[in-house]
Formats: C-alpha cells, sequence, structure tokens
C-alpha cells in the first residue's frame, strides 16, 4: 500500500497538468507523499532522483568550430566560388585559383571570429540557481547542494536566498519575492501559504507559489517542492529557447536570393557562349576558359568579404550608439523593424519606484524629480509651494520615513553622485520623497530612535513602528519639535489606504500637527482621492500616528492601533523614463509601432503608455487572462489594434511574437528578464538591456543596449538603416560593374568574328581572369567598403521601412544596374574597340594594347563611379564630392596600384598588361566620366521629384 502512494507520489510530481497552487497545502503534501515535520527519507530521495534526475537545466548541444565553419561556406555565391576555384586549379590557373581560395578563407575566418559566440543563455539560468538549499530530511534539518533536490523536498527559505526550485509554500512569514526577472512585477509580490487559488490564476497572481531562480527579498518561510529541474518554470523557458528555431535575417535571405540570381545568370551566359563558340568551330577548351571568366566576372567575390566587414564597421559604430551586437548579420534588421515589443518595467521606465503625488488635508500635492536622487520640488496646481507654509506634507512624509525599513546609499560617480536603494522599493521611494522634503536618515534615527515593531504581514495589510521622541529638534520635518513631547513614544503606521483609515478617528490639520475628528464626509474624501490616485495607476499608501506616553505598552495590544489620526495618503510608480516619448515620436514617424508587453496590471500600463503616447486613441489594452480566451488565428487580428499587453506570461510574448511575424512584420522584442528570454529569441531581432538586464536575456538577445535606454533603441534602428543603405550601395557598385564585365566578354566573344574574323575566340575577349580577379577584388573592393562607412542620407529616419520581402535589388536599382552595365560595357567595349584598331602596329602587338586599355578603362571609370555611388538618392554635389575621407583613401590607392598593375615591369606577365603611352591615354582619358555622368543623370529621373 506504502509502495502504491510512492509510486502516485511520483506520478502527481511528473504530471505537468498539477496546478499545485489550486491545492490546499495538506493536499500538496498527501499527493507528493511528504510531511512538513520529518521531510523525506535519504532512500526516499535517493529513489526519486532516478526519476526526476537531477535538479538542473539540460543544456542543448553546442556548434562544433567545424560546424560555424560550414555554416560559413552554405551561401550560393562561396559555392560558386569553390566551384570556380576548383574548376581554375584543374586547368592549370594556380594565380586565379589561389586569389578565389584566399577570398573564400578570408570571409570564413572573419564570419566565424565575429559570430562564434557560445548559446549561455542556459549557462545563466544554470547560475542563478541557488548553490545550497537549507532542506528537512530524515527529520532533521540540513544544507544540500540545490541539484540534489526533489520533489517532496522541504525547502525552509529566508530573506536573501534564491529559491532552488518551484516551491508551494507552506508558511510564509512577511515573505516578499522579487520576481520581476520571471514575471515582470516591478515590486516585490506579498507570498501568502494558506490561500488557495483558481486553476487559471496566472504566473504573476500566485501568491502561495515561489518559482526557481527568482530572490526572497524579506520575511521567511518553508516549502515543499513541487517541480525541479526542467520542469520547473524556469525549465520550462529553458525549454523554449532550445526550440526556437533561429530565423535567418532579411539581409541573409536577399544576399542568398541575389547570389541564387547571378549563379543561374552567369550559368544561363555560360551556357550560351561555349554554345556559339561550339557552333562557330571553336576550340572547347579556349571556350572553358571563357566560361571561367564569365563565371568569375558574374560572381561579385569581394560581396562576401565586404558584406562582413562593413557590418563588423557597422558593430563599431552600434557600440558608440550604446548598442552592442552579439551577431553580426543582425546589425541591419533593427533598420527593417516594424514593430518593437518592449518590456514596460525598466525599458520604457526607470524600474525605480518613485512618489509622484501626495494628498493631506484635502489637498493633492504633486512631487518631481526622477529615481532615487533626493532631488525635486512639490507642487499644487502646477506651481511650486514651500513646504514651511504647507507642514501637513512634511508630517505624512514624517510618518512615511519613520515607518520604513530602507536605506538610501550615496555613491560618487564619475560625473555627479549616484544613489542606491536597498530595501523594498515602495518603502525606498518614500523615503526619498522625504529626503525632498528635508529629513535625513541619521537624523531622524536619533530624533526617533525605534523601540519596536509589528512587521507587514499580507493578513493585516499594514506596518507598525513605535519610536521614542528622544531629540526631535535634529529632524527637519518633524511636527513635535517642542520639548514637551520629549520621551513621549510615536506609533507610526503604513499600509493599506482603506485599512488604517479604519484605524483612524482624527485626520490631520493643514498645519501637520493639529487633528480634527474623522466624519464620514471626511473617511468619504480620504477614499475618493484614493480611488483618483488608483485610476492613475498610483500604488497607494496610507500613513498614520498617535501620540502615546513612555508607559510599558504589549506589543499586540489593540491599545496601539487606536485613535490613530490619518496623516495623508502617498502614491508613487514606476515612472517612465522622460527621454521615451520624443523616442516613440521619432520611431512613429520612421513607420515603427511600439507595443508594451509587460507583466504588470493592466492599470498601472495602461497609464504608463498613455503618458507618453504609447496607447493610441481606439486601440486596447489585453491582458493575458484574455489572451487565454482566444486562438491564434483570433490573436492575429487581435494584435493589429492592440497597443497594450498586461499579465503576460513567457507563453504569451511568444504568441504574441508568432501573431505579428504571421502578419508579415519584422519584431523587434525588448527586454531585460528571464521571462522575456524566449520572445527575444524567437523575434527577428532580441533587444536585452546591459545594465538591468539578466544574463539569460543578455546571452539570448542579438543585440544588448549599454545604457538601458530607450533612446538608443531608435538610435540603432537609425543606424540599422544606415548600414543596409549602405549595404546597398555597394551592392549596387559591384554588381553594375559585375554586369558590365558580363556584357564586355559576352558580346565581343559571341559576336566580335563578325568585325574581327582573324582573331580567335579567346582573343576576342577583352579581359582575362586574373584582371577580372584584381578588379572585382582590388579596384571595386577597397571603394566598396569606403562606401560601408557613409553617414546615411539626411531623411533616413523619415522613410517607412523597407517591405520585407523586397528584394536587395529593387525595381529602382535594377532600372540603375541595367543603365550602369550599358555605360561601363560600352566605354570598355569602345576603349578596346579603339585599341585593336590602331593600325600603326601589328595585331600580335595591337591585342595586348586593346586588353591593356579596356582594362585601365574599365578600372578607372568605377573609381570614379563609386563616388556617385555614394547615395543612391541624392546628387553628388549636395552630399559633397570629397566629404567622405574614406573614399578619397581608398579611390587614390585603387588608382595607384592599377598604375602598378600597368606599368611595373615584373607584375605585366602575371596580369597579361602592357605599358600605355600618352596615345593611348588620349583615347581612354574621354570616356572615364561617361558612367558617372550617367549614374547622376539617372538619380535625378529615379529620384529627383521624390526628395524634400
Amino acid at each position: 500500500m506504502i509502495a502504491k502512494k510512492q509510486d502516485a507520489a511520483l506520478t502527481s510530481a511528473e504530471d505537468l497538468s498539477v496546478t499545485w497552487y489550486s491545492l490546499s497545502a495538506d493536499e500538496v503534501l498527501n499527493r507528493l507523499d511528504t510531511t512538513s515535520v520529518k521531510g523525506l527519507t535519504a532512500s526516499e530521495v535517493e529513489k526519486r532522483q532516478q526519476i526526476h534526475g537531477l535538479n538542473q537545466l539540460r543544456e542543448k548541444p553546442r556548434a562544433t568550430f567545424l560546424q560555424l565553419v560550414f555554416a560559413q561556406l552554405k551561401s550560393f555565391v562561396i559555392i560558386l566560388l569553390i566551384v570556380a576555384a576548383v574548376i581554375s586549379m584543374i586547368l592549370g590557373e594556380w594565380v586565379d585559383s589561389g586569389a578565389i581560395l584566399l577570398i573564400v578563407i578570408l570571409n570564413a575566418v572573419l564570419g566565424v571570429i565575429q559570430e562564434s559566440r557560445a548559446e549561455e543563455a542556459l549557462a545563466a539560468l544554470k547560475k542563478m540557481a541557488a548553490p545550497d538549499a537549507q532542506v528537512m530530511r530524515d527529520g532533521k534539518r540540513i544544507s544540500v547542494p540545490s541539484h540534489q533536490l526533489v520533489p517532496g523536498d522541504i525547502v525552509f527559505l529566508e530573506a536573501g536566498n534564491f529559491v532552488p526550485a518551484d516551491l508551494r509554500l507552506l508558511e510564509a512569514v512577511n515573505m516578499r519575492v522579487e520576481e520581476a526577472a520571471l514575471t515582470g512585477e516591478s515590486v516585490p509580490v506579498q507570498k501568502n501559504a494558506s490561500l488557495t487559488l483558481e486553476v487559471k490564476s496566472s504566473l504573476g497572481d500566485r501568491k502561495n507559489t515561489v518559482y526557481m531562480g527568482t530572490v526572497i527579498s524579506y520575511g521567511r518561510g518553508h516549502g515543499v517542492v513541487t517541480s525541479t529541474g526542467m520542469h520547473t518554470q524556469l525549465g520550462l523557458i529553458a525549454n523554449m529557447l532550445q526550440s526556437v528555431h533561429e530565423e535567418e535575417t532579411p539581409l541573409q535571405k536577399r544576399l542568398d536570393q541575389l547570389g541564387k540570381t547571378l549563379g543561374w545568370a552567369c550559368l544561363i551566359v555560360c551556357a550560351i557562349v561555349f554554345g556559339v563558340g561550339i557552333l562557330e568551330g571553336g576550340n572547347p577548351l579556349e571556350l572553358f576558359m571563357i566560361a571561367v571568366s564569365l563565371a568569375i566576372a558574374a560572381v561579385p567575390e569581394g560581396l562576401p568579404a565586404i558584406v562582413t566587414i562593413s557590418l563588423a564597421l557597422g558593430m563599431q559604430e552600434m557600440i558608440k550608439r550604446h548598442a552592442l551586437i552579439r551577431r553580426l548579420s543582425s546589425v541591419e534588421t533593427l533598420g527593417s523593424a516594424t514593430i518593437i515589443c518592449s518590456d514596460k518595467t525598466g525599458t520604457l521606465t526607470q524600474n525605480e519606484m518613485t512618489v509622484t503625488r501626495i494628498w493631506v488635508a484635502g489637498q493633492f500635492v504633486e512631487v518631481t524629480g526622477q529615481g532615487y536622487a533626493p532631488k525635486g520640488e512639490f507642487k499644487v496646481d502646477g506651481k511650486k509651494v514651500d513646504l514651511d507654509q504647507f507642514p501637513a506634507v512634511k508630517s505624512a512624509l514624517w510618518v512615511g520615513a519613520l515607518n520604513n525599513d530602507a536605506l538610501l546609499e550615496e555613491t560618487s560617480g564619475d560625473d555627479e553622485t549616484e544613489y542606491r536603494m536597498i530595501g523594498d522599493p515602495t518603502e525606498g521611494s518614500i523615503l526619498v520623497a522625504a529626503y525632498k522634503a528635508g529629513a535625513g536618515s541619521k537624523a531622524l534615527n536619533n530624533a526617533y530612535p525605534r523601540k519596536n515593531e509589528v512587521p507587514f504581514d499580507s493578513e493585516r495589510k499594514r506596518m507598525i513602528t513605535i519610536h521614542t521622541i528622544a531629540n526631535p529638534k535634529l529632524d527637519d520635518i518633524s511636527p513635535f519639535v517642542d520639548s514637551t513631547y520629549k520621551n513621549m513614544q510615536v506609533v507610526a503606521v503604513k499600509g493599506a489606504p482603506d485599512v488604517v483609515l479604519k484605524l483612524c478617528n482624527q485626520m490631520q490639520s493643514t498645519d501637520g500637527k493639529s487633528a480634527a475628528p474623522l466624519d464620514e464626509a471626511g473617511r468619504k474624501q480620504i477614499l475618493d482621492a484614493n480611488d483618483l490616485m488608483t485610476k492613475d495607476a498610483l500604488r497607494v499608501i496610507g500613513v498614520a500616528y498617535r501620540l502615546v506616553n513612555d508607559t510599558p505598552t504589549e506589543l499586540n495590544s489593540k491599545d496601539l492601533e487606536k485613535d490613530l489620526i490619518f496623516a495623508g495618503l502617498i502614491g508613487m510608480i514606476d515612472p517612465a523614463r522622460p527621454e521615451v516619448k520624443p523616442a516613440l515620436l521619432t520611431a512613429a514617424k520612421a513607420g515603427i509601432r511600439t507595443l508594451m508587453i509587460t507583466g504588470d496590471y493592466p492599470n498601472t500600463a495602461r497609464a504608463i503608455a498613455e503618458s507618453i503616447g504609447l496607447l493610441r486613441p481606439g486601440h486596447k489594452v489585453l491582458t493575458g487572462a484574455q489572451l487565454d480566451e482566444i486562438d491564434d488565428k483570433q490573436l492575429i487580428i487581435e494584435v493589429e489594434e492592440t497597443d497594450v499587453f498586461a499579465r503576460v506570461s513567457p507563453e504569451h510574448k511568444m504568441r504574441i511574437v508568432n501573431a505579428l511575424q504571421a502578419n508579415g512584420e519584422v519584431v523587434a522584442m525588448t527586454g531585460d528578464g528571464v521571462n522575456d528570454a524566449p520572445a527575444i529569441k524567437q523575434a527577428d531581432i532580441g533587444v536585452s538591456m546591459g545594465i538591468t538586464g539578466t544574463d539569460v536575456a543578455k546571452d539570448t538577445a542579438d543585440m544588448v543596449l549599454t545604457d538601458d535606454n530607450y533612446v538608443s533603441i531608435v538610435s540603432a534602428v537609425e543606424q540599422g538603416r544606415i548600414i543596409y543603405a549602405n549595404i546597398r550601395k555597394f551592392v549596387y557598385y559591384l554588381i553594375s560593374c559585375n554586369m558590365g564585365e558580363i556584357l564586355i566578354i559576352f558580346l565581343p566573344t559571341a559576336f566580335g568574328k563578325l568585325l574581327f574574323p582573324e582573331l580567335t575566340t579567346e582573343q576576342l575577349s577583352p579581359l582575362v581572369p586574373v584582371q577580372l580577379l584584381w578588379l572585382n577584388l582590388i579596384s571595386d573592393g577597397a571603394p566598396a567598403l569606403a562606401l560601408g562607412t557613409e553617414k546615411g542620407d539626411p531623411d533616413i529616419m523619415d522613410q517607412k521601412p523597407r517591405p520585407p520581402k523586397e528584394p536587395i535589388i529593387n525595381k529602382q536599382m535594377a532600372i540603375g544596374v541595367v543603365i550602369q552595365t550599358l555605360a561601363i560595357a560600352g566605354v570598355t567595349l569602345f576603349a578596346f574597340w579603339r585599341g585593336l584598331m590602331h593600325t600603326d602596329i601589328p595585331l600580335a602587338t595591337r591585342l595586348p594594347y586593346a586588353e591593356t586599355m579596356a582594362f585601365l578603362t574599365l578600372s578607372a571609370s568605377e573609381l570614379l563611379r563609386a563616388f556617385t555611388a555614394r547615395s543612391e538618392r541624392y546628387p553628388l554635389l549636395k552630399i559633397g564630392v570629397f566629404s567622405n575621407k574614406w573614399m578619397n583613401w581608398a579611390v587614390l590607392l585603387s588608382f595607384v596600384l592599377l598604375l602598378a598593375v600597368v606599368y611595373v615591369p615584373f607584375l605585366n606577365p602575371v596580369f597579361q598588361t602592357t605599358p600605355l603611352g600618352w596615345t593611348e591615354w588620349s583615347m581612354i582619358l574621354p570616356l572615364l566620366l561617361i558612367p558617372s555622368v550617367v549614374a547622376e543623370i539617372t538619380k535625378w529621373a529615379l529620384y529627383g521629384r521624390k526628395r524634400k
């Protein structure tokens, strides 16, 4: 019988559908076959460990070095390069083959170095688990490593402890738990072991349960382990992290699409040239070499390396803007984002509870200031008030500061004094407000030393402290400075307004010292004021006090809590960052919609969202409970009209991101807690906070904000757009050159015999493979890199996000590529023709001159055209011809190297060039500016009327 009961207990522990929070403590103990007095036996622990395993999180296998390298070689462009290198090697073209393989290796090395980051999310989750736990086993309280816990263990908790597993509480004495990292709750949650909750209770509302990885911030208690390892709430998040498939970024998809398009176009052209040559009786080997030349011409060899280097340069610029990119290919994704899903606590808000409103003696008083800095003003109807003329405010804060366990520490920062709060955030906010009114911590403690206290608990909903009036003149906000009060006692009460109000029969007057009888009208006035404050999402605390003689008084006596004087209401909130509102406006102007997704209460979320302009007129606020009532198809519709999601779980966040992506949105998910990690990984780009963010969120994210500032997100969006625009610039620059090279080789080899029948098909090719490689990697490569340093067009944040499915070469760029291809091919073939028509020298001598003229014309005209490629939409004169110093140096260096290839003797046989004289240069020079002039005319035709 006992064995059957134990087996049932083991089965229950494994059953994830059991809602332990909906069962009474006795029912939980019975189902887990354990007792709170003796706990489990050693043999039972061993048996359960064999079934459930260790209380730790399983880690997903990490990619090996070879897998990381292979990932860099999967793109279509890289595969084409490898094939071309192998073919060149077989044909004995060692220089060509070596150059191509060097580019492939360089690209792979850069990619592995930049992207080889270990998946530390699960390791960070493990770090959050407590190293040791206090448990009851065999009737003895002992310390064991937390990974040895099993369902049914009785675990003891106290302030400062990490929770080592998911526990159903059996006892909670004034226990408050910091759950912000798991649920998004901005203040510690009060726990109550005696509660039995509804089955549908959300994660943040389970007051009788504590979860692995959270922290006990106050009080003590003990509970029974219900879930361990991967079955805990933290484990479920780890499972979601492992199950999320990492999507390719839009840039990866577009570049791969471009590579495939170029590859297939290249194969078709090669087949045509080879077929035409065979029909004309050409040499198959020569035709094959021409096909290799075409392949080299079609594939932009430098593009993968240039993209990688440009992204790395962009990453450095991001760091200057307080955004650390953890994966290169994600740099541009934020620039294409259409939705930013933002957590509230610590992201849109300051994550510092702040008193913003006080009600005393029938009057509301606004309190200004930010965070924990004790600097601010008190205002009535928008006008600053002198608290010496309004002492009732001081009296209310005096009570709140006495009845307070928080401590404000002052530290010296780099530029100014910094403040750190120790203790409960709610109490801390009251203490800071008291400091703004003139109080001092040491002065308060010396003037009113605490004699005794009754701690806050969830049933009483109030806290009592008793202080002796020792030296009231030491404090600046005390209402009782007269020596007649010395050695009396102050009973200070702080708690839920309705509870505190019931204990009062007087209300403080405007002088802050005297009191008037509290009638029903006065009570209604206080409750109405409380309702107004709670509707504005303020957390409201009532404060009251009384003076008693210094006579022995039983601490639990009800005499302490009678005849209290109601001092006032203190309202606080985790306020929005002041810089968030303009950042949201900038994002909206750029066509980016921002959603708030939080674990906090809907009223609080709505108030913050309305104050910063995030919640648009007519749009909704949905709760996690409401999300549970709708299916995924309905959610896809709802996300279009909902700006705020409150009281949501990690699973809800995943559903929201999936619904947005199903609508074709490019989603950026910001957050800082463990609860944000799965949705961060699921989003197109995950953004974590660097200061307040947990290790889990940081290691899952693609981008980490080093200053936790929402403004940095918008700045990163701008930089992402600039990076993508720059990538488009050098793609346009390189592809138009490559397409020109294809025509330069294709047209003469296919139709050249009509003009020069005496030349072979191979001789009719103006460029040889090694010249094409030099052109693609050196002459074009350096200016293309310089294009990656452009600062962006002036109106880049006035443009809407790119359509997610728009190819990297859109309609306008395709038109430009076609026009440039014709211009480049035209001037190069004209130079080649002029060289061949140089009848003063024999044909055998003419041919090298003609090839070198074509090579120089193509290379030099491309260098000049790099200046016009600096903007797709704006004319060169408007952005400044020489305003990019890196472009100036790149063009100069490339031109010097080009001259070296032509005029350094030992390089002539390698690159098959011949030194040219002034006669040949006089033919070339008029041709060099033609592609640049055509590019500027094309810009004006395509964009001239659309620019502001």
